[in-house]
């Protein structure tokens, strides 16, 4: 889980806001751009339609951002940012997925509280008063509520032109994210069909029926569950109990402990570490081109 209190302190001594937003815009740009052909690496579609939309759910407008290929209708994936929201580095993110070949919707997981980007980078969220209104507005994440959000999402993406709606769903979900997009495989088990933790935190709760490890057998779509190494150390056994739960949805799944830290894989995160992060991302392809 985020350390507050370090990040706190690292907000308040050590870059500012400013100097960080530089260095994580390098690395946003980096992890986007296009390599030579036949580089063992990304090659980025010439181009792609982005917009920001929004839809009804039970709650309210939940309002979004949307990118996909202009190449014609694509698989779907459903993005849930960390902590710090909807914001340029998570744009940037779906762009690069969408570089790949697919549909990428972030959705806004704060819209009950406020539409649009709240903070404009994680230093912004770390430095300014963040925690306690994450805090307050999180307390509305319950899974009944994040199901509902997801079946309405997965409903408008299958309406979408630029879609292929013949082919499974996609979810992806950092830091707080997780469990939101293992809530989200469950709420619609036969349209999404992988799924993906990235320092997640809240996976497994015990004697909670409504944990997300728990709700695994419900499904029977492909995993990966990338857990951060300091993570780990806290809670050793959770990996064995998530390895347990996916072992029962068949081959394409994969736990696995990484070498980078709570937030190693978002470019504007304190600790992004891009070696682990890359491997992160290749694994995410691996687990989305056999299920999707």
């Amino acid at each position: 889980m985020c350390d507050e209190a370090a990040i706190t302190r690292w907000a308040k001594e050590g870059l500012n806001r400013r100097q960080f937003g530089v260095l994580g815009g390098m690395a946003a740009v980096a992890a986007c751009s296009p390599v030579a052909e036949g580089a063992d690496d990304d090659t980025t579609l010439s181009a792609m339609s982005e917009s920001s939309v929004s839809f009804e759910t039970a709650d309210g407008t939940m309002d979004a951002f949307f990118v996909a290929p202009d190449s014609g209708p694509s698989p779907a994936v459903i993005l849930w940012p960390d902590i710090a929201g909807l914001r340029e580095a998570k744009r940037n993110m779906a762009r690069r997925l969408a570089g790949r070949g697919y549909a990428v919707l972030v959705l806004n997981p704060y819209y009950r509280d406020q539409a649009g980007q709240i903070w404009e980078d994680f230093a912004d969220f770390a430095g300014n008063e963040g925690w306690p209104k994450a805090r307050e507005m999180r307390k509305k994440h319950t899974p009944e509520a994040i199901m509902n959000d997801a079946r309405v999402a997965v409903k408008w993406l299958d309406e979408q032109s630029g879609v292929d709606s013949s082919k499974g769903v996609g979810t992806q979900g950092y830091c707080m994210g997780g469990p939101l997009a293992m809530w989200t495989a469950a709420a619609v088990p036969d349209r999404v069909k992988a799924a993906a933790s990235f320092h997640g935190g809240g996976l497994v709760i015990a004697d909670d029926p409504m944990s997300p490890h728990t709700l695994i057998d419900g499904t029977e779509g492909h995993y990966l569950i990338a857990i951060a190494q300091n993570d780990d150390a806290k809670a050793p056994e959770e990996k064995d109990i998530l390895s347990d739960a996916i072992s029962r949805t068949g081959s394409g799944s994969k736990v696995e402990v990484y070498a980078g830290d709570h937030g190693w894989t978002v470019p504007d995160s304190p600790v992004y570490a891009e070696a682990p992060a890359e491997q992160a991302w290749a694994d995410l392809l691996t687990v989305y081109q056999g299920a999707l």
